[in-house]
């Protein structure tokens, strides 16, 4: 609170080594201040800090199919042990985590694809964007045309689409009694390049520039999902 009253504050610092905390650091007021982290939204005293509050919502199956190809792949995990350890963390994440996604302005929801039978390795991915409605100072996107229902599949001779392809739908929802809109894509670019067809039919996007979604996109092309 006293940083957004523009006052800096002392921040203690949890040391994750020793399990002590060490001597504080000075923030600084800033014009902008970006909070993450497990419980961000947990706390109703921090919640209506938050001018904006986005929850990132990734399925169990995603995580799971993660969690092995990290564990086991790159550890050497056994697969029981894996199982064991999500097992282990699930009743403080149903109790602690997920229910703040209800109290989120927007929501990304990372999910298996739908394009892919029984698929479950999780590197084709659908995602949902569930952008709430009547928030100041935000406008959600949308496809085509705002408030309509469409879905779209712009494989064929616009993009360079190898299996399974790619689809996109949009349409208004509610979301934990609240008006939303959801644009989602499943599926995956052969070529981010092709991005900018897409790109160019979406509205309110909050970009500086036409193309920004698909230079960064390209910038950061390594990034999961």
């Amino acid at each position: 609170k006293a940083l957004k009253n523009g006052v800096a504050v002392e921040k203690p610092i949890y040391n994750h080594v020793t399990g002590l905390l060490d001597p504080p650091e000075l923030i600084q007021p800033p014009k902008i201040l970006v909070i993450e982290g497990l419980h961000p939204m947990f706390d109703e005293r921090v919640r209506d800090l938050l001018d904006f509050s986005i929850y990132l919502d990734i399925s169990n199956e995603v995580k799971f199919a993660w969690k092995i190809q990290r564990d086991m792949a790159e550890r050497g995990h056994s697969l029981e042990s894996i199982k064991a350890s999500i097992e282990a963390r699930k009743p403080d994440f149903d109790a602690f985590i997920d229910p703040q996604k209800q109290y989120a302005d927007a929501v990304i929801e990372v999910l298996p694809t739908q394009l892919i039978p029984d698929d479950n390795e999780g590197k084709v991915l659908r995602v949902r964007l569930i952008m709430k409605e009547g928030v100041k100072y935000f406008s959600p996107v949308y496809l085509f045309d705002e408030g309509s229902t469409i879905s779209w599949i712009p494989c064929g001779r616009k993009l360079t689409c190898s299996y399974p392809g790619i689809k996109f739908n949009y349409a208004p929802d509610s979301y934990f009694d609240h008006e939303v809109s959801v644009l989602e894509m499943d599926g995956q670019f052969d070529r981010l390049d092709e991005l900018i067809y897409v790109e160019s039919h979406l509205s309110n996007l909050s970009t500086k520039f036409y193309g920004e979604v698909t230079q960064q996109m390209l910038k950061h092309s390594d990034f999961p999902g």
